[in-house]
């Protein structure tokens, strides 16, 4: 079953609440997403944690109901 774009946003923002999320769609098929996630929690924190702290607010659907997320992460300027 695929994730829809705005659940894929909403639980970010519930485990990141600054966050500024933006999902694209890649296939058009709910299965393969793209992921621009900035937030101020991510300073100081090399890439990996940053991914992992987004991975994390995913709760383990990586793989299952959202087969791929293309991901990156950013500090606010």
């Amino acid at each position: 079953m695929a994730m829809r774009a705005a659940d894929i946003e909403a639980m970010i923002r519930a485990a990141l609440p600054d966050a500024q999320v933006t999902i694209t769609d890649l296939a058009g098929d709910g299965d393969h997403y793209a992921a621009h996630v900035v937030s101020a929690q991510f300073a100081g924190k090399p890439r990996i944690a940053q991914h992992k702290l987004v991975y994390a607010a995913l709760g383990g659907r990586m793989g299952g109901e959202l087969h791929a997320l293309q991901l990156t992460t950013a500090v606010p300027t």
